[in-house]
């Protein structure tokens, strides 16, 4: 390995461990990046560190793998410019950079001792022997196009990076006020009452609508009553199951398919079984005593060991599977804790869960289903092995329609739209097909394309219907219904604030709040006739009921459910300021009225809160870490000087794949 004392430029990079070394375990063999001008070219550099083009090929592509894994899918290098990708890729080698011209700068270093050990401890460079081994050593390096000095060097820095970073931040901490003050509002608890207003609140029904107001609705809302673009497609298809009832499959093949799964057919009585190992029997005795007496559950015996039930689980075991245990376990003829009984680790007690009958499905009952699924696998080899030719005539021009005379493939024609409810039985229902549907252009020529379950397809965009809106005739009942919603959920809202006003005014007066009765605003809005009076003033307050104070909440914490109501309530309830304040939620399209009954400071006495205490100091210790880290960096990247070679940058973008 190269000595400290080499003499070679300083180029900045990330990690080494969490870059080059995933690399070599996942083989990626530089990322199929080359020809970065003979390896010399530069893309900046921060003070004297310069970062070459091959770091910053290999950072964006494992930026690129590491979006792919989180996400489950592959991401193109277009996508990953469009995301943000490679400016992610760009500052992780700026900030590395930055740091390794400071530590330059300071003197900061680690001495060989300390690189070898962690070029010896990585386990991508370990023989059979589990012993580090110089060739494989140097192997890995030469296939991610690296040299033994310049790793050394790159390992040495990373080190001395971490010493920087560390020091930087060593005297970081959470402010004890701000900790207890987070911990007081995460904790704090409130009582409440709550009530979920409906329209039998209302005095009387909403009115009828008329015409013009529906025909007006309908237009002021026409996003909501717009037909989707509708794609009309052409199409021919072939899946295995077309085929099948054309395929024969002989007796014998039966037979044999039915002998090479004959498990799944013929199976002994099993059981479900958790075993638990002893020291020695008398352990084993004294533990069954236990669950006899009722003091202790299997489960809680299995927890004293340190075991969880996960970790003892036999599964699905017949009675020979058991050995000497089988005749113990399978006694029992419900479930139960069974032995002291032997095994091959030694005593044990048997937790028998469920039983398990046996199977015995003789080839005749399962001839019909074998025949299908064979059928389906020869019909699938045989669409594989037919996709060329099918492709070569779509390729030569062939049409879709000549392709169901003059192939086994199925012309079909369908309107599709997005979000709309696929037939199952039909080509909508594959995710392949809905997929290039919606990308298809009336410009694109019919190409073949397979599905998950292995049949192919071809397709032709005939004509786009753009987005229309439904004429009112089409849709008046969807608008009557859409408009008596919104209606009821503004009146109800007008209600609502009318009671929040009345309960606040009777909580400063001592006086009972006004009756369930709605008061004038949402009175005139549904019409005096409705309600069957023409005043303008209320009862006397002698006659009127008092109003349901509604459902009371205890003790509900900040983040907390009521069962049956929207999590908006509860977060709302949080927000009132003050005790004995109502204020009026809406959620989901639901009104309620929530009034703050009180406020119980927070409990930060105890373990449990005590542990919540140092993950909220953690938490907040990490955020502000984080952010000096970024003043950090920025400060020295501004006092080394910062160059970017953005020609540079756009030659790898465009060559990485």
């Amino acid at each position: 390995m190269a000595g400290h004392g080499d003499k070679m430029r300083g180029k900045g990079k990330s990690t080494i461990v969490w870059l080059l070394m995933g690399m070599l375990v996942l083989g990626l063999g530089g990322f199929g990046v080359t020809n970065f001008s003979g390896g010399s070219a530069d893309i900046g550099a921060v003070g004297d560190v310069e970062i070459s083009a091959q770091d910053y090929a290999r950072t964006l592509r494992a930026e690129m793998q590491d979006f792919s894994a989180r996400t489950g899918r592959q991401i193109s290098a277009a996508e990953a410019k469009a995301i943000g990708v490679d400016q992610a890729a760009l500052a992780r080698l700026y900030t590395a950079a930055a740091l390794e011209a400071e530590a330059n700068r300071l003197g900061v270093s680690v001495g060989d001792q300390a690189v070898a050990e962690q070029i010896t401890g990585i386990a991508a460079f370990r023989g059979l022997n589990g012993q580090f081994d110089r060739a494989i050593y140097a192997d890995a390096l030469r296939r991610e196009g690296m040299r033994e000095a310049e790793f050394e060097h790159d390992l040495r820095m990373d080190m001395a990076r971490l010493i920087l970073q560390d020091a930087a931040l060593a005297g970081v901490s959470a402010p004890e006020p701000v900790v207890a003050q987070t911990q007081g509002w995460l904790l704090e608890t409130r009582d409440i009452h709550w009530r979920e207003l409906t329209a039998e609140d209302l005095p009387a029904p909403v009115a009828t609508p008329d015409e013009p107001t529906l025909q007006a609705w309908h237009k002021a809302n026409a996003d909501r009553f717009t037909a989707p673009e509708i794609r009309r497609i052409t199409y021919v298809w072939l899946t295995p199951e077309m085929l099948e009832g054309e395929v024969e499959v002989d007796e014998a093949a039966l037979r044999e398919l039915y002998q090479d799964r004959i498990e799944e057919f013929q199976q002994p009585e099993r059981r479900m079984v958790e075993r638990l190992v002893f020291p020695t029997r008398a352990a084993a005795e004294e533990a069954k005593a236990r669950i006899d007496r009722g003091e202790i559950t299997f489960e809680q015996l299995a927890a004293e060991r340190g075991l969880t039930l996960a970790d003892i689980d036999l599964g699905e075991v017949s009675q020979a599977e058991l050995g000497a245990a089988g005749e113990a376990v399978f006694a029992l003829e419900e479930p139960g804790v069974a032995g002291p009984a032997g095994s091959d680790l030694g005593p044990a007690l048997f937790s028998m869960n469920a039983i398990l009958e046996p199977l015995d499905i003789p080839f005749e009952e399962a001839r019909d289903d074998l025949r299908l699924e064979a059928a389906v696998d020869r019909a699938r080899r045989q669409i594989e092995e037919r996709s060329g030719e099918f492709a070569d005539l779509l390729a030569g021009g062939a049409a879709l329609e000549d392709m169901a005379q003059d192939t086994p493939m199925q012309l079909g024609r369908i309107d599709w739209s997005q979000g709309a409810e696929a037939d199952p039985n039909g080509i909508d229902a594959y995710p392949e097909f809905r997929q290039r549907a919606a990308q298809l252009t009336e410009k694109d020529f019919p190409e073949l394309f397979e599905t998950g379950d292995g049949g192919v397809f071809a397709m032709r965009l005939d004509e786009i219907e753009p987005p229309a809106l439904i004429p009112f005739e089409e849709v008046r009942e969807r608008v009557a219904e859409d408009w008596a919603r919104n209606e009821t959920h503004r009146l109800l809202l007008a209600l609502a604030e009318e009671r929040r006003v009345e309960a606040e005014a009777a909580a400063e007066t001592g006086i009972e709040p006004a009756p369930a009765a709605a008061t004038a605003p949402v009175a005139q809005a549904l019409g005096a006739a409705a309600t069957g009076t023409g005043t303008d003033s209320p009862a006397p307050a002698a006659e009127k009921p008092v109003p349901d104070p509604g459902t009371p909440a205890t003790n509900l914490a900040r983040g907390g459910f009521i069962n049956g109501v929207p999590q908006d309530v509860v977060a709302q309830a949080f927000e009132i300021a003050e005790e004995g304040a109502t204020e009026v939620v809406d959620a989901e399209n639901r009104v309620f009225l929530v009034t703050l009954d009180r406020i119980h400071p927070a409990e930060t006495e105890g373990d449990e809160a005590a542990q919540i205490r140092e993950g909220i100091s953690a938490r907040l210790a990490d955020s502000l870490r984080q952010d000096v880290f970024d003043y950090f960096t920025r400060a020295l990247q501004a006092q080394a000087g910062v160059t970017l070679n953005q020609t540079a940058v756009d030659a790898v973008n465009a060559q990485v794949q």
